[in-house]
């Protein structure tokens, strides 16, 4: 009897140390297990893929076309300002010049005014000096100008006195002491002139 007992003990320990030997499968819950991540858009991929802003960025290439044309614009006003101011200066030099021969002009004028002899041989060669000053001014562009009987112009004459006259209105030259000269369009030298102040009272 004590046999058969040991006999049905011993199955149930050899079946017990097998089951001990035999690692137990851990179930793992639900909960525990990490669902798949889901797959990025593509744009998110794409902004991944654009560098950050405080990377330098290449400058922009010149519009060389629009360079070229404002460089050349600027070099033909060069050249414009460039001729108009040795223009202007070619002027003012001439315009010294004659301005200092305008004394010597007046002069033979005022010899071959007061001659009384018009024939005479001596006054003959005043007026062919005269008339050739005339003619080198000329050509210059040098021209004079009239005012008596003209209104009073600012611009170009200088009054130096108001006189009356019988013949003359009031406001208008009456003489000229001084001749008014021109070099092209610009004045070279003002007329000194005398403005009638009316008739004489009485």
């Amino acid at each position: 009897m004590a046999e058969t007992e040991e006999k049905k003990v011993a199955p149930a320990e050899a079946g017990g140390k097998a089951a001990a030997e035999k690692p137990a499968e851990a179930e793992t819950p639900e909960e525990a297990v990490t669902p798949a991540e889901p797959e990025k858009p593509a744009e998110e991929s794409k902004e991944a893929e654009t560098p950050a802003a405080d990377e330098p960025q290449k400058p922009a290439e010149p519009d060389w076309k629009d360079l070229y044309a404002r460089l050349r614009a600027d070099f033909d006003n060069f050249k414009k300002r460039t001729a108009r101011d040795r223009e202007d200066t070619y002027r003012f030099a001439e315009a010294d010049i004659m301005r200092d021969i305008l004394p010597t002009v007046d002069n033979l004028a005022l010899a071959l005014g007061n001659a009384k002899d018009p024939e005479n041989e001596f006054v003959k060669g005043v007026q062919l000096v005269y008339d050739t000053f005339l003619k080198a001014l000329k050509d210059h562009g040098a021209e004079p100008f009239d005012s008596v009987g003209m209104e009073l112009d600012p611009e170009k004459m200088e009054a130096i006195a108001t006189l009356p006259s019988d013949k003359v209105e009031e406001g208008k030259v009456s003489n000229e002491v001084k001749r008014g000269w021109m070099l092209r369009d610009r004045l070279l030298r003002a007329a000194q002139v005398v403005v009638s102040s009316g008739k004489a009272n009485g």
